[in-house]
């Protein structure tokens, strides 16, 4: 059925159970008293971030998610069991939002984070809670409430360190499958990628990273344009941005490209240009070395690292992986610094 990054869910708490009118009958006990049991609770509906899941795949399979209702209570003072909880697990990165207002209830990012996301109904007042000094025998009783209800809607924005992003048939396939064990479609034509990959990279000496392999944008993504749209949200978890350039382009088409893929990322969300970003220029092999000098010079103001690859041919990879390393050390070092307060 492919990737599902967004859907839309109903969730109900159960109904509290009613409240009991009852009198003790026994036998010698000519003036019996009051002994309805309460109801019992609802139960709730949680949300639970899952580390395992990767798409909402399971929302369009079933889109309507109901607590146990509460038990009403009983004579002989007995209380009515509570409903059981609805347990619905999402993917890490899942954000929940109020359908009808869009309001943002709730951001899953750590594993096994829970969302309380329908709260069941509290249960009635059986007749025992209303006896008093002047009205030893009353004959009221108190329904359950109903759980609480609404309509929901959950977006998923994939959790990677590094988001691979460029033009159509810029390479990103290629180049994750070389970083990672990753195995996504691969073709000589536009929008292979339907749908956003994810690879782990490992390192020597530091933590391994997740990269996302964002399919390709295109001018006017922002606006809808393309297969982009959808999966713009993707990239705003992501700490590393690279640009994958195609440099067998003619004439001044390989900075064109990048100028497009940064003009769609301010539109988006302007502060995506405060990530760290990378320039890849891929397929090196399809050039000299003369033309290769000019393409690299077409982007010596932007003060960004720059590394050259043929993704196809392996030719620097690993200076890529050894940079990649020493961005992501350097940010978890200042992550662990602003943590420890120092």
């Amino acid at each position: 059925m492919g990737f599902v990054d967004e859907a839309k869910f109903f969730v109900k708490g159960g109904d509290g159970g009613n409240g009991c009118v009852s009198f003790r009958r026994e036998k010698y006990v000519p003036k019996g008293g009051p002994n309805g049991g309460d109801g019992g609770k609802g139960g709730d509906v949680w949300l639970v971030a899952d580390r395992n899941l990767r798409s909402l795949i399971d929302f369009r399979y079933q889109s309507h998610f109901k607590a146990e209702p509460g038990v009403g209570g009983q004579g002989s003072d007995k209380h009515g069991r509570g409903g059981k909880d609805c347990v619905v697990r999402v993917p890490l990165g899942s954000v929940i939002k109020d359908a009808e207002t869009g309001a943002v209830l709730a951001d899953l990012t750590e594993p096994e984070q829970v969302y309380l996301a329908a709260e069941g109904g509290r249960g009635g007042l059986g007749n025992a809670r209303f006896a008093t000094s002047t009205n030893r025998a009353p004959r009221k009783a108190t329904p359950g409430k109903p759980g609480e209800e609404r309509w929901l809607t959950i977006e998923l924005k994939l959790l990677a360190d590094v988001g691979l992003i460029g033009l159509p048939n810029a390479g990103k396939s290629t180049l994750l499958s070389k970083l990672s064990a990753a195995n996504p479609k691969i073709a000589p034509y536009p929008f292979t990628t339907l749908e956003p990959q994810l690879g782990v990279l490992h390192f020597l000496y530091t933590d391994p990273c997740i990269i996302a392999d964002i399919p390709g944008l295109i001018e006017g993504a922002h606006q809808g344009v393309g297969l982009g749209h959808q999966f713009l949200r993707h990239i705003e978890r992501t700490s590393i941005l690279l640009h994958l350039i195609d440099v067998s382009g003619d004439d001044d088409q390989p900075s064109e490209d990048y100028l497009v893929l940064a003009r769609e990322l301010a539109a988006y969300k302007r502060e995506l240009l405060d990530r760290t970003h990378v320039i890849v220029l891929n397929k090196i092999d399809l050039v000299d070395s003369e033309r290769l000098a000019e393409v690299k010079q077409q982007f010596a103001g932007l003060d960004l690292p720059l590394v050259t690859i043929s993704a196809e041919e392996g030719d620097g990879l690993e200076s890529l992986k050894e940079l990649l390393g020493d961005l992501l050390e350097k940010q978890r070092a200042e992550v662990r610094h602003d943590l420890s307060g120092e």
